[in-house]
């Protein structure tokens, strides 16, 4: 079957590529500017055509919790949230991840701190990527620019979760999930039968059958000598994520004096920057991290090399830039540019900023 074009919300693209790729499992609870994802599912009622789940639980505390004991049986599962409505669920991630169970989140970031606003931000970048909740642990994070990107995610997150038996986030914000778009959706997948599942993932916890040992998941060790182990264990795996996963856009870089940074919806904003820096007669680029964990550190740190200065433009106070000044390691300079409370920046203004911040 040949893939369908709609054009719909990037909020809506999420939950009809949910649907699609054959997920058994949504719990969530409604906030804004994300509600669109439960929202459209509860009217597609995918349990009368796919049998997946679609509960509203109550509360972000209970949607993780679900989405832990769904993920234990080896099922494809995920919930939706945005900025305090994820910091409530941080506990159960941290758990999620310890037990390494695959599972889906989706983050439609809003400004804060505190309740803070319903209009669109990028101030989560450090409860993604640093971990969010206690302990050491890593969520590979993808950062999609599109409404296209927010359905593809959908089938890339889910696999790598599978693929490494770890949670995903799709970190974005409100301006991608309001926005509307074409969007291409792929064929319908059914959903696993448990059979497949005992096969796939012979961890899950579906119960024993006749002649096999009990499959137990647990996240708690009381003797500290192994549980160095299993943190050992679980570092070794984010090593190997580093080395196998790491996705980035370049744009205009070959020439460029000087590269923007950005992700999602700021990353869009400063492609307009470039071709107004570059009208202006500046050679500017910019390259756009698409996974911010693992971040491309790799291909900054050969840029640092080539440029005379790097501008990272987010709608934050300043959080990605230091991952990028940690990439490039003093090769050279690195400056930050960002609208706080929901103000989203502007094309002319990013292009003022590189001019001031270097001189230009």
């Amino acid at each position: 079957m040949s893939k369908e074009i709609f054009l719909m919300k990037g909020n809506e693209a999420i939950a009809h590529a949910a649907i699609r790729y054959g997920v058994d499992g949504y719990f969530g609870y409604p906030i804004t500017p994300q509600s669109e994802i439960m929202e459209t599912l509860m009217s597609e009622a995918p349990w009368k055509t796919t049998g997946m789940v679609v509960l509203q639980a109550e509360s972000e505390t209970a949607s993780i919790n679900m989405v832990y004991g769904g993920a234990g049986c080896g099922k494809a599962v995920m919930t939706s949230s945005s900025s305090p409505g994820m910091s409530l669920m941080m506990e159960g991630v941290s758990y999620i991840a310890a037990g390494e169970l695959p599972c889906l989140l989706v983050n439609v970031m809003r400004g804060g701190p505190g309740l803070g606003t319903i209009q669109p931000s990028q101030a989560d970048y450090f409860q993604a990527v640093k971990g969010g909740g206690h302990g050491d642990y890593k969520l590979i994070t993808l950062a999609p620019a599109s409404v296209q990107e927010m359905a593809d995610f959908v089938t890339l997150g889910f696999d790598l979760a599978f693929k490494y038996q770890t949670p995903a986030m799709i970190l974005t914000d409100g301006v991608i999930g309001q926005m509307m778009e074409k969007v291409t959706l792929s064929p319908y997948k059914r959903r696993r039968t448990d059979a497949e599942i005992r096969e796939q993932c012979p961890w899950a916890t579906l119960g024993k059958p006749k002649g096999n040992k009990p499959n137990v998941i647990t996240t708690l060790e009381l003797d500290s000598h192994k549980m160095e182990i299993i943190n050992l264990r679980l570092q070794a795996k984010y090593k190997k994520i580093e080395k196998e996963v790491c996705l980035y856009q370049e744009v205009n870089c070959e020439d460029a004096d000087y590269i923007l940074v950005a992700f999602g919806s700021a990353a869009r904003i400063c492609q307009k920057a470039v071709e107004l820096s570059r009208s202006k007669g500046i050679k500017v680029g910019l390259i756009r991290p698409i996974t911010l964990w693992p971040f491309p550190s790799d291909i900054l740190n050969q840029y640092a090399s080539k440029t005379k200065g790097m501008l990272t433009v987010e709608m934050n106070a300043g959080q990605m830039v230091e991952d990028v000044r940690l990439a490039v390691n003093g090769k050279v300079k690195v400056e930050h540019f960002g609208r706080l409370g929901g103000i989203v920046p502007t094309p002319s203004e990013v292009v003022d900023a590189l001019e001031i911040k270097f001189g230009l």
